[in-house]
């Protein structure tokens, strides 16, 4: 059956109704900066070294607006916590990366490239006025490793370009593309080969028999329809929490797209996400044999509040259809109560987020998301290990200038998720997109703990040091389902039935895993990193522990450092 497109002409008309009214109604704005882990928490770090709530933006919710960055970058300016020549660096490479939005001075090149290329050092060619102004940049990621007992050794090639500006400083823009052929450590591939994708990417070809090669586009618009309501129109990813993993909305999967409105009022924020993705399709090496991808839609909000100045609440509500349904797009009705009121059996999830900020340089932070939740069986002896309770929980901790060193913070983070958590019986409506889950990588059956000890001994210079422990239930095929798997109906294949049911459960496997990273900042976003990655995964189904070691240097230029971490 024809399905109908989610950007239905109402909500197109408001679209274009917003960008005609924007210029008028608007303050300056620009894009959204994409979001990068090791970016974000050099604007995360100072907030938490406050003490307080950023007074600016709401960072529960990701990626953020450069003008909201840059304000807040410019409220540090005399603020006690820049106290260091390198956290006085940090600020000036973000003002530099933001230099359009800021009102802090910062320098043009000293010998542009030709004249005319690189007059400013985080733009290759730029244009700049009070009408218009675009900035466009190479990107660029090459490399090269090594992995024992590993026939083809891991590499990768990419390139493309990045685009991004405003108009009237009004409206802004962003345009990202790429082409990427990689071969990937062993048990990357094993992942991508399991569920018929390439993580954060989808669809892929076949390179040289044993490698992937595949297109990346991102790309979106931005706008105030009032003072309190911005929009953002594109094809790309979001992120909602504070911690390294997300089991509200994650970047995990690859681009789709989306409307999102952000209504900002007093205390509150008001975030919803209207999406159109990609299937759990059958698949042939990663592909429907013939036609159309089939879709669905998915629909989010969360209500963020602050408490005083140093506690953010969240929470969110959100829905998983396989038919466009307008009733969705109410962004304050109660998403369980339509789903009951229309009779369809959509997937409802239910959670809440938050995060503490208790003491200068020490933050709390957690998620609980809930999938289905009865509570006889949750309370009661005879209801032990039910099925129909399935949730996922994340707590975590961030200690900034650990020990009172400067720029050396620390992150411990735990997650956890019941079995057939993020599962559903009607096709369609697993909590994923493009077969790789919307929240953690792992799916569901798992306990993992995670601890990130980042340092920045020298101006340009950053290592990271990064755990993580894993004990999660696999299957041993297609048709058995333990509860991991997020692409599997949870009414078929279960062994244990109703009852019984237990994080680990299935063919149970340890996996601890090290990565050391350590990047140099050549110039302006053009880095080289070195690191090692250790890796031993445990399993009955094993004649002998699964050790890699993996060795890599890479060149890369206006890119995401690639994080292999599952």
């Amino acid at each position: 059956m024809q399905k109908t497109s989610f950007l239905t002409p109402a909500i197109i008309s408001l679209m274009l109704f917003g960008l005609l009214l924007s210029p008028f109604l608007a303050k300056a704005q620009g894009s959204y900066i994409p979001y990068n882990r090791d970016y974000y928490h050099l604007i995360d770090r100072y907030e938490i070294l406050r003490g307080e709530n950023n007074p600016v933006f709401r960072s529960g919710t990701k990626p953020f607006r450069r003008d909201d960055v840059a304000e807040f970058l410019d409220s540090l300016a005399n603020d006690p916590v820049i106290k260091t020549r390198i956290d006085e660096f940090n600020l000036a490479y973000l003002s530099q990366d933001n230099w359009e939005f800021v009102n802090r001075e910062t320098p043009s090149s000293k010998k542009p490239f030709l004249k005319g290329l690189y007059k400013r050092p985080g733009d290759f060619a730029h244009y700049y006025s009070d009408e218009f102004d675009i900035h466009l940049s190479p990107v660029i990621y090459l490399n090269g490793g090594l992995e024992l007992d590993n026939e083809q050794n891991p590499n990768r090639l990419t390139r493309g370009v990045v685009l991004r500006g405003s108009i009237d400083k009004k409206v802004g823009f962003y345009t990202y593309f790429t082409s990427s052929e990689s071969f990937f450590p062993s048990w990357v591939k094993n992942y991508a080969e399991y569920n018929g994708a390439v993580p954060g990417e989808g669809f892929w070809k076949e390179y040289n028999s044993d490698g992937y090669s595949y297109f990346s586009a991102l790309g979106h618009v931005s706008f105030d329809i009032t003072k309190h309501i911005q929009v953002q129109v594109g094809h790309d990813r979001n992120f909602i929490g504070e911690g390294y993993r997300s089991f509200l909305l994650s970047d995990f999967s690859n681009p789709y797209m989306f409307v999102k409105f952000n209504t900002r009022i007093w205390k509150f924020q008001l975030t919803n996400i209207w999406t159109q993705m990609t299937a759990d399709v059958d698949y042939d090496r990663g592909r429907p044999t013939d036609g159309r991808y089939p879709q669905k839609w998915f629909s989010f909000h969360r209500l963020g509040f602050n408490i005083g100045k140093k506690i953010n609440l969240g929470f969110f509500e959100s829905v998983m259809t396989d038919k466009a349904d307008f009733n969705y797009f109410n962004p304050i009705v109660f998403y369980r109560w339509v789903e009951q009121s229309l009779g369809t059996p959509d997937k409802v999830m239910l959670g809440i987020d938050g995060k503490w900020n208790f003491y200068p340089g020490m933050q709390f932070y957690g998620q609980f998301a809930l999938d289905e939740f009865v509570f006889s069986e949750f309370f009661g002896q005879d209801g032990k290990g039910s099925k129909r309770n399935k949730y996922g929980i994340q707590a975590g901790f961030k200690y900034i200038d650990l020990f009172t060193v400067s720029n050396l913070d620390l992150q411990l983070e735990y997650n956890s998720a019941r079995p057939y958590t993020f599962q559903e019986k009607i096709d369609y409506q697993s909590y994923s997109n493009w077969r790789t889950p919307l929240t953690h990588p792992r799916g569901a059956n798992f306990r993992e703990f995670i601890g990130i000890l980042r340092y920045q001994p020298l101006t340009k210079l950053n290592v990271t040091l990064q755990s993580m422990y894993q004990f999660y239930g696999a299957d041993p095929d297609v048709e058995t389902n333990w509860g991991g798997d997020v692409l599997k109906n949870r009414l078929e294949g279960s062994p244990t039935g109703l009852f019984g049911n237990e994080i680990g459960q299935g063919i149970e496997n340890k996996v601890i895993q090290t990565n050391l990273n350590a990047s140099y900042m050549l110039r302006h976003n053009f880095f080289i990193d070195a690191s090692h990655t250790f890796r031993r995964r445990t399993s009955p189904d094993l004649e002998s522990p699964e050790t890699n070691n993996y060795f890599q240097l890479a060149f890369r230029w206006n890119f995401t450092r690639p994080d292999y971490n599952y």
